[in-house]
């Protein structure tokens, strides 16, 4: 359900409507201001199309989606058609079909998963290709193919003199992000008409072999180097961090912020896959989401075009809520797992889609990415220059540490300038990892999960055990208590009115006391008296178990 808080609820803090008007005034008799404001804001107001000229949408000129171990034609479930790899041309030296999987889960798509391509020696797929930067994605089912156990396979895969995977295990990947499946997705600058990919098993494991199920590779406009991202080092005064255009990078995450998934038949052209931001939110402060208003259209410009992210994207988003009490005590965070050691580009996606911001100083707030300000007074609206126009902006950060770190994006309201509401927005989230000095990509398999202790499983087997060892013996007991106590009562009628020979056999039995405990032998052999229902239910039995001296 759309939610439109800003009809309702007013900042406590506003600026009068006079005091904007006459700001409007006043840049409007200084016709110098607005290329005064394109010098202090460059990274804000400057874009370009690039190589691939001004057309909103993009039509790739190399298109290969390879099925890797397949023969014939398969067509996936966003229909897209996937050729086989044997006997193709990327590969004239396969002959034969490939591996197929040993299981496969019902829930993971059959293409390209369902067979792979395996190799206990280094091999090398070609692509004859025209020159310009590409989408390269490989695909990955890590599982047991024939002979080979998932466990053995790390390998490492190059592009040309790019490092984009080195000492790869899909499986201890998966199995620790939680995964079924993973899709590596690169961009990278190929400068001439042939692309070498490159896989090579690694030496430093027995029985290692590599794998891959799925190579796809499109062609993309330059949407990198038209834009100078600001490199975040917490100082006030920023400092620009040009990317080259020949620089490979990995795409980490790509989130469309308060919508749902976009699969890649739902992109502007591009195939990527958008999704959910819901899993990276910090906590339980996940403000609130909501759709564009319906007299609401996302207006492209000749300097931001679709290509750059689909309009789903910007028609929904993530905001921090009504009250602006709350928003000032906390900050709308997410938390992005990457790895130590690399520069990364954040690219944050914004658009206000809700009457009635449509105007300046009405909802300002920071950036702040690593614990360090990335942007103060951030204003969408100058920024794009209305309701319903995208705007992007780039930052650069740089992660210390080793292996997995976390990346923390946060928002919050900004009182310095007076906003006429204290709130936040976000559209959608890209961050992409950049090649380092040695023209590698490749970060390190992640930890496995903490195993369960087999000494803490075995006690709870020997819990088990005792339970059911005892369970008869609690059954019989009480059934036979059950009827002792009928017999009792019933002794006790019948010596009123006179008792019959057969109860004569029961005259010395235990005698039933008030307190409704039954005396008699017990566990212990002590004649301790013990309440019928509690005789397992005080933790005896349990303590025993539980205990050193009973492992």
């Amino acid at each position: 359900m759309k939610v439109n808080w800003y009809s309702r609820h007013r900042s406590i803090r506003q600026i009068s409507l006079t005091k904007r008007l006459n700001c409007i005034s006043f840049m409007k008799e200084i016709p110098l201001l607005p290329f005064l404001l394109f010098l202090i804001f460059p990274t804000t107001l400057t874009a370009s199309t690039g190589d691939d000229g001004r057309s909103s949408t993009f039509t790739p000129r190399d298109y290969i989606l390879l099925d890797c171990g397949a023969t014939g034609q398969h067509t996936d479930l966003d229909n897209r058609t996937w050729v086989g790899d044997t006997g193709s041309k990327y590969a004239p030296s396969l002959k034969s079909a490939g591996s197929s999987a040993q299981s496969q889960d019902s829930s993971i798509p059959q293409y390209p998963y369902l067979t792979a391509r395996v190799f206990t020696t280094p091999f090398s797929y070609k692509f004859p290709l025209t020159p310009g930067r590409k989408y390269l994605r490989l695909y990955f089912y890590p599982t047991s193919y024939s002979n080979h156990a998932a466990t053995n396979s790390f390998f490492s895969v190059g592009a040309g003199p790019i490092t984009l995977l080195r000492n790869f295990s899909a499986y201890q990947t998966a199995l620790a992000l939680n995964f079924a499946y993973l899709v590596r997705e690169f961009s990278i600058q190929v400068t001439s008409t042939t692309l070498y990919l490159n896989f090579t098993p690694s030496t430093n494991h027995t029985s290692s072999f590599a794998f891959i199920n799925g190579i796809e590779i499109v062609s993309m406009p330059d949407i990198f180097s038209f834009i100078t991202p600001r490199f975040v080092t917490g100082r006030t005064i920023p400092i620009q961090y040009p990317i080259n255009k020949d620089w490979a990078m990995q795409t980490v995450y790509r989130l469309n912020v308060g919508g749902q998934t976009i699969p890649p038949s739902s992109d502007s052209g591009l195939f990527r896959l958008w999704e959910d931001d819901s899993p990276y939110i910090y906590g339980a402060a996940f403000g609130v989401s909501y759709s564009a208003d319906p007299n609401v259209t996302i207006e492209y410009s000749n300097t931001l075009l679709e290509y750059i992210a689909p309009k789903d994207v910007y028609a929904s988003a993530r905001s921090m809520g009504p009250n602006p009490n709350v928003n000032l005590n906390y900050n709308l965070s997410w938390i992005l797992p990457v790895d130590a050691g690399f520069y990364y580009l954040v690219r944050l996606h914004f658009c206000e889609i809700q009457y009635p911001i449509t105007k300046v100083n009405q909802r300002v707030f920071a950036i702040y990415i690593n614990n360090q300000t990335a942007q103060e007074e951030a204003d969408v609206i100058i920024w794009s220059g209305g309701i319903g126009k995208p705007v992007i902006e780039d930052y650069v950060v740089f992660t210390l540490g080793s292996g997995l770190v976390d990346m923390w994006l946060a928002l919050h309201p900004d009182t310095e300038t007076r906003p006429e509401y204290f709130d936040a927005i976000l559209n959608g989230v890209e961050v992409f990892k950049l090649q380092d000095a040695a023209d590698n990509l490749a970060g390190p398999n992640p930890n496995l999960p903490p195993q369960p202790d087999a000494r803490i499983d075995m006690m709870l087997v020997k819990e088990n055990v005792s339970k059911a060892n005892w369970t008869p013996s609690i059954a019989g007991t009480a059934a036979f208590l059950a009827l002792f106590c009928l017999v009792v009562v019933l002794y006790k009628r019948q010596k009123r009115r006179g008792k019959p020979d057969c109860f004569k056999q029961f005259s010395e039995t235990p005698e039933e006391s008030n307190s409704g405990f039954v005396s008699g032998p017990t566990s212990d052999g002590e004649g301790t008296p013990l309440r019928l229902a509690g005789k397992y239910s005080d933790g005896v039995v349990f303590f025993q178990v539980m205990s050193p001296k009973a492992r």
